[in-house]
């Protein structure tokens, strides 16, 4: 059993809170396991009777019936225990709930977000549900809850948690890592095909269809598959819809607005494959509106995406930070600094330096750059020039694919190995 004991302790710390759990994250990343098989265990470790336990799994053909939200209200009713004790219910993947006709009220429907709040309205009861498709649940889904929703996010494995169970030769762990990402079912499958045949399956038969599915958009397959190589094969460079469609005009000699790209993109952010990093200029404390960075979820997908031909660890090792930064909790965008110089003819001239990540959590920031190597001075002023000119005080790192004795130079910028920057906290904390 891999152990994730950041989730598990987030859903420690919001047990019996009296809101609703929703559990979000990609298909296939590990929330059911992670309420299924971890937290249930702890539950019942801690006490909890099997008989004040109600686990329902909807992606289960023989549980569609409660695709039904009448059913599925009726069903968790009449299995509540009565008493002093509380019951723990537990709905995985509630987005297979289908809205129906309301039989008492002509034209207005019943779907899953009423029974969520019906059954909280039942004295010790404590509600966890999972989606995998965050449309569906972000569209003011937790307004919808009236204020009785909290949200936990689950990413597929952290090089920690991967590296934890890696059952080979450690020294191995980040070259397969960097190739097949996080996703958990991959880490019990020792042949390479195989691992590569499942990430590339997953892509196509669950993904991508779900994303055409649950979006109608079917007909434009062809843009769908254009659009995700397009993105697979330039994480971490700068784009937008415009350039996008500008890109398809003269690749692929098609015609795609900018307005449609801008949809299938957030349909796949909506689906969790990948998310979308906004600029920020850090002297002038806002917004650059565009273009933007695109990373993916999880690194294997990606490679599976491009059929395990562009590993181009630089910007794979780029994707991976982003990751793992998201997962320890921070709002993750992409750093302008802008400073004014005269050129060798006196001119006033404006220059654009780039911080690969402003990283904001509450009242806490810090300042991220992916440098992969710095193998002499010139490399190491490239890197490093934009953060120097950074006027505050809150920590500044650079990571190096290297392995190396972690140090702090004279600018106050702490220089780490990636490996001991993914298996260490501290340095983020």
């Amino acid at each position: 059993m891999i152990k994730r004991d950041y989730y598990l302790n987030e859903l420690i710390r919001k047990k019996e809170n009296g809101l609703t759990k929703v559990i979000t994250g990609l298909r296939r990343c590990g929330k059911s396991f992670m309420l299924f098989d971890i937290y249930i265990q702890y539950l019942k470790e801690h006490g909890v009777s099997d008989d004040h336990i109600i686990a329902l799994q909807l992606d289960d053909i023989q549980n569609q019936r409660y695709w039904n939200p009448n059913e599925l209200d009726k069903y968790i009713r009449n299995s509540i225990i009565n008493d002093d004790k509380t019951t723990y219910v537990f709905i995985d993947e509630i987005q297979f709930v289908k809205d129906v006709d309301n039989p008492y009220l002509k034209g207005s429907k019943i779907g899953f977000v009423d029974v969520v709040l019906g059954i909280m309205k039942i004295k010790k009861v404590d509600l966890y549900v999972t989606g995998s498709n965050s449309e569906m649940l972000s569209q003011n889904i937790l307004t919808k809850f009236r204020g009785k929703g909290d949200q936990v996010h689950i990413s597929p494995l952290s090089y920690k948690e991967f590296y934890s169970a890696y059952e080979g030769d450690k020294s191995l762990a980040w070259n397969e890592y960097i190739t097949y990402g996080g996703m958990p079912y991959v880490m019990s499958l020792n042949d390479y095909s195989d691992k590569s045949n499942y990430l590339k399956n997953l892509f196509e038969e669950i993904y991508l269809k779900d994303i055409m599915d649950n979006n109608d958009i079917r007909k434009d397959e062809s843009v769908i598959n254009d659009l995700l190589n397009i993105i697979s094969s330039s994480v971490g460079s700068l784009t937008n819809p415009s350039k996008l469609s500008k890109t398809f005009k003269s690749v692929k000699n098609t015609t795609v607005s900018s307005v449609t790209i801008e949809k299938y993109l957030n349909c796949f952010i909506n689906s969790f494959l990948v998310e979308k990093a906004k600029r920020y200029d850090i002297k002038g404390k806002k917004y650059i509106e565009s273009p933007y960075k695109y990373y993916f979820t999880d690194i294997g997908l990606r490679n599976a995406r491009m059929n395990f031909s562009e590993i181009e660890e630089t910007h794979i090792m780029e994707n991976i930070i982003y990751n793992e930064i998201r997962n320890r909790g921070y709002n993750v965008d992409v750093g302008i600094v802008e400073y004014n110089y005269r050129d060798n003819e006196g001119k006033s001239q404006r220059k654009q330096l780039e911080v690969d990540f402003v990283c904001n959590k509450g009242n806490d920031r810090l300042y991220i750059q992916s440098a992969f190597v710095i193998p002499d001075k010139d490399k190491l002023e490239q890197e490093t020039r934009g953060m120097i000119r950074i006027e505050d005080s809150f920590k500044k790192i650079v990571v190096l694919k290297d392995k190396i004795v972690p140090r702090k130079d004279e600018n106050g910028i702490i220089f780490v190995g990636i490996e001991e920057f993914l298996l260490n906290n501290k340095y983020t904390d």
